[in-house]
């Protein structure tokens, strides 16, 4: 590639031959639509607020119809940016784990959890987070799909696309149950962990989460309320510390 290096493998994302670079493209050329449908909608959004002004019998109706299409436009403006917007990581332009850990730190930290980031036993799957808490221990990862890519559960297993799961759930089942053996053994303390997934990007069901073949799939906005609404406390203060201890000893970072 003209002006790149042999030495350094291109992200594809940044590449013409990307489903990422069309979407954007796409994007930026259909502008002048959204904008020609924004006026149309707002012209909608004056008359409607006129209508209603009249018919309650309020003085200056066209201010009211002009606070009307204001209202119309910027709410038409919102769900524009808000859908481009929330194809950020799938478009390579924010990171999931990031945005991830920062949601987990802001609802469970001062609830008594800890939360650490990339962490991995040698040789085997690393995981973006692993939180430890009164009501047990999760290890979270963070994928993106394509904004059309439906994602959901049909007779217990996992569909992701037209496309079975198990190569998604396989491998994070498989590490939960490395890491709940290996702190397990170091710690004493019986250890169960629970695998999901954060998806920032695809089409999840209505409420926002999937369960299947041992993984559950979740908008990354929901993890933490799914940690804290755990059916029973688990672990007492002390049980936290030791395991949180032990996982930073034991499980390296990536």
């Amino acid at each position: 590639m003209p002006g790149g290096s042999i030495y350094v493998q291109q992200d594809e994302k940044f590449t013409g031959s990307s489903p990422q670079w069309w979407y954007e493209k796409f994007w930026r050329e259909d502008a002048q639509n959204r904008r020609k449908s924004r006026y149309v909608k707002a012209a909608g959004g004056f008359l409607v607020g006129v209508a209603l002004a009249y018919r309650f019998g309020l003085a200056l109706a066209p201010a009211f119809g002009l606070l009307a299409a204001a209202l119309t436009a910027a709410a038409d403006w919102y769900l524009a940016w808000w859908s481009f917007r929330r194809t950020a990581v799938w478009r390579g332009a924010r990171r999931g784990e990031v945005i991830t850990g920062r949601l987990l730190r802001r609802s469970l930290a001062r609830r008594g959890y800890r939360v650490l980031d990339g962490r991995a036993i040698r040789d085997q799957a690393s995981i973006d987070h692993l939180v430890i808490g009164p009501t047990g221990v999760w290890i979270i990862d963070n994928e993106s799909w394509s904004p059309d890519t439906e994602i959901g559960a049909y007779g217990g297993r996992l569909f992701i696309g037209e496309k079975y799961g198990t190569k998604v759930a396989k491998p994070l089942v498989e590490t939960a149950e490395a890491f709940a053996e290996l702190l397990g053994r170091e710690t004493g303390v019986p250890v169960t962990i629970t695998p999901m997934l954060a998806v920032h990007c695809g089409n999840l069901p209505k409420g926002g989460t999937v369960a299947a073949e041992g993984l559950i799939l979740l908008k990354p906005r929901l993890v933490a309320r799914v940690v804290r609404q755990a059916e029973r406390v688990v672990y007492d203060k002390a049980q936290v510390e030791l395991l949180a201890r032990i996982a930073a000893r034991e499980l390296r970072r990536v």
